[in-house]
């Protein structure tokens, strides 16, 4: 951090992703959440592991929670792209955890039924590994935890408004995945999400013809002065390229 006349300016963060970072006048804020929303394909998973292998490959510390592919799979996800995750991992740089949602729901219950419903209940929303404090974090995805919850909507919101907490907490820049349709006008399971995220990034998977297209958006990035608009974007053997100049015209 950086201090000016009583001010604290964050720092900015970029991801490495080639193209994205041009959308922003500086930067993500270090420290912020953000909401990384799109349809399934649409590059959301990707866009996380990239960004973390290349701050992995700066010294940073990146942990990524899924609760749907194995470590093992998203290993082989990566390896695919040419990147280096094992090494990355030996160096104790890069850490990947596969997490039943439901263990996050029985955890949840318990303590609720135990405080009988108090909503300022503290939990841990995040088992962190032992001795690891990550700079980076990517939970793959809200989309999961909520499909845990179902039928407890209110029980969701306490455990989302907990993990916000513990994040801003922990001072890491967390990148928090969640599943929309293809074209996207709602980017969050219940609204809830959005409000409490410092950005949302929305992918986008176009059907012109019998092509599908990806398309990326800084929706927004509080604190932080970005392009508004739709631009093209790729998934190429190497990960993913953005192309801030080619904006995309669709009908939405």
């Amino acid at each position: 951090m950086k201090q000016k006349e009583g001010f604290v300016q964050k720092e900015r963060v970029k991801t490495g992703v080639p193209g994205f970072d041009d959308l922003f006048s500086k930067g993500i804020p270090a420290g912020c959440s953000v909401l990384v929303a799109g349809g399934a394909g649409s590059g959301k998973t990707i866009f996380c592991l990239q960004t973390l292998i290349n701050k992995a490959n700066e010294g940073k510390k990146c942990y990524y929670m899924s609760f749907e592919e194995s470590e093992d799979r998203l290993i082989e996800h990566m390896e695919e792209f040419g990147w280096s995750p094992r090494e990355l991992i030996k160096k104790g740089k890069l850490k990947l955890q596969r997490m039943n949602p439901f263990d996050i729901t029985r955890n949840v219950d318990a303590l609720l039924a135990k405080q009988k419903g108090e909503l300022l209940i503290d939990i841990d929303p995040v088992i962190l590994p032992e001795d690891f404090k990550p700079d980076f974090v990517a939970i793959d995805s809200l989309t999961a935890i909520a499909s845990a919850f179902t039928g407890k909507e209110d029980s969701y919101r306490i455990y989302i408004e907990q993990l916000f907490r513990f994040f801003e907490k922990l001072g890491s820049t967390n990148f928090l995945i969640t599943e929309t349709e293809q074209i996207p006008k709602i980017f969050s399971q219940t609204g809830v999400e959005e409000f409490l995220a410092d950005g949302v990034i929305v992918f986008y998977n176009f059907k012109r013809g019998d092509v599908r297209e990806n398309a990326i958006e800084v929706l927004k990035m509080r604190g932080e002065k970005h392009q508004k608009k739709i631009v093209a974007m790729q998934i190429t053997n190497e990960g993913i390229v953005v192309y801030p100049e080619q904006e995309v015209f669709s009908e939405m």
